[in-house]
């Protein structure tokens, strides 16, 4: 025994020297000895192939010429970075949350929400340089790369099977660089480099901290409702952020001298703004209460209460408050038998109590099933059910042990999927921006009264970016949140 201990332990000695040995090189933005045991090739192919599946989760916002703005900006600010051959892309996705991000290989996404809450395009230019100082500091690929050595050292093989992961409609392995939290000071280094970039590009750096402090009042305003913008859970806010940032911008100042008058550009930025959808997309779905309702799609269905769900664009989700448990709606192929009999095929399932049946008076297929993982068995039930040209799955399951507690709570929730009939429901519509440009100098007090916004004045101080009962200027143009039409 103490003889295999020692030859495992040198074993792991050894290779861990030999990756570190083989791995550090000198990153060219930062200066430093770096760890990576992933080669530029590597890293490009992870986001090559994290980029669709991106896409196909959270979607991109449907504006041409928003996209092409935002990534007309990325490509003049990542080509002034040291790795400016990497494939740069930069999306917007369509997503409410306040959030930007980076994976492997130049690939930079920022959502709609971050821009709804920005009042410049060297606002946006500090995002978007922010984030690429992540690439080309390579901080996930060294997060990555340590995990590898990890996993090496503790021997850690897959958390879940294939068959766990279709069932719950998991995010594939792709996905998990979203999941990479970085720590302070990889914030603090990305915060050089974005004010680096944006020196170079003739930005004016302030602009970052601006949004730094829209994301420290983000955080107060939410705090009572638990949550906190997206990017700040994965983005820790390093103490003293705002006056770091200052201070490195005056530090580069002189990169900048005869570059003329920092760029900061609000108007157009503004403009383009105008008309963008605000908050959540009720025609993607929303929930009232428990109960889920689809416009679009035209159907309702009712979740357990109490279970924590989220609305994502391939799928609706919900688990349990003991997280034991959990519901998922997705799409279909098929009839629901053909997609009964095609779902009954896959590796580790044992089905039983197969029938053909109808729910609320759509045609339905049923089934329960018992699917082994490498955590042990679960039991559950899956409905396929076509409603308006479309098939559905309706999937619950839960650890075997525990499917007598819950069979009678899943069965229910399967069997409330119905057609959506409500006209208001059908009709709902998203909340817009609307940019308004203000006809003389007044309170913003007087602004919201003049031009009155359906959500609260808070949050429209919030996306303005303005504190107190500041004094707007004349001709100058702000945003008020508009019913949809």
């Amino acid at each position: 025994m103490k003889i295999q201990r020692r030859t495992r332990g040198s074993a792991f000695a050894v290779l861990l020297t030999l990756g570190l040995a083989s791995g550090c090189a000198t990153n060219p933005a930062t200066g430093e000895r770096q760890l990576s045991l992933i080669g530029e090739g590597q890293e490009i192919q992870i986001g090559r192939e994290s980029d669709p599946q991106i896409i196909a989760s959270m979607g991109l916002y449907p504006d041409e010429a928003v996209q092409q703005y935002v990534n007309q900006i990325g490509q003049r600010l990542a080509a002034a970075s040291e790795r400016p051959d990497l494939p740069w892309t930069f999306r917007v996705i369509d997503d409410p949350t306040v959030n930007a991000f980076a994976v492997p290989g130049g690939f930079i996404y920022i959502t709609r929400g971050l821009l709804s809450h920005m009042t410049s395009e060297a606002q946006l230019a500090g995002v978007l340089g922010h984030e690429i100082g992540h690439v080309t500091a390579r901080h996930s690929v060294s997060q990555m790369s340590r995990q590898q050595l990890a996993q090496i050292g503790l021997g850690i093989g897959s958390i879940l099977s294939p068959t766990i992961a279709s069932l719950g409609n998991i995010a594939s392995a792709g996905l998990q660089v979203l999941f990479l939290k970085y720590g302070r000071d990889h914030e603090h280094q990305s915060d050089e480099l974005g004010v680096r970039y944006l020196r170079r590009n003739n930005y004016d750096p302030a602009e970052l901290a601006k949004v730094m402090q829209m994301l420290a009042r983000s955080s107060a305003l939410q705090e009572g409702s638990g949550r906190v913008p997206e990017w700040l859970s994965t983005h820790p806010d390093p103490p003293n952020r705002v006056a770091n940032i200052l201070a490195e911008a005056e530090k580069t100042a002189a990169e900048a001298s005869g570059s003329g008058t920092p760029v900061v550009r609000r108007d157009d930025f503004m403009r383009r703004l105008d008309g963008m959808v605000f908050g959540a997309n009720p025609r993607e779905g929303y929930f009232e209460g428990e109960t889920f309702l689809h416009p679009d799609m035209r159907f309702r269905f009712d979740f357990p209460s109490g279970w924590q769900t989220v609305n994502q664009k391939q799928a609706v989700q919900a688990i349990s408050g003991e997280q034991d448990a959990m519901i998922t709606i997705t799409a279909g192929e098929g009839t629901p038998q053909q997609a009964l009999q095609q779902f009954g095929q896959q590796q580790g399932l044992q089905m039983g109590n197969a029938r053909t049946t109808t729910i609320n008076g759509l045609p339905a297929a049923t089934a329960e099933f018992i699917a082994a993982t490498e955590q042990g068995n679960l039991r559950g039930m899956v409905v396929f059910v076509t409603h308006n040209n479309m098939t559905f799955q309706l999937i619950g399951y839960t650890p075997e042990q525990r499917w007598s507690g819950y069979s009678q709570t899943l069965s229910r929730s399967l069997g409330s999927f119905a057609r959506l009939t409500d006209q208001a429901a059908l009709s709902k519509q998203p909340e817009r921006l609307d940019v308004v440009q203000v006809p003389s100098a007044m309170t913003f007090s007087t602004f919201t009264q003049r031009f009155p916004s359906v959500t609260e004045p808070e949050v429209v101080a919030l996306i303005n970016q303005i504190e107190g009962d500041a004094r707007l200027s004349s001709g100058a143009l702000y945003k008020r949140v508009v019913a949809g039409r």
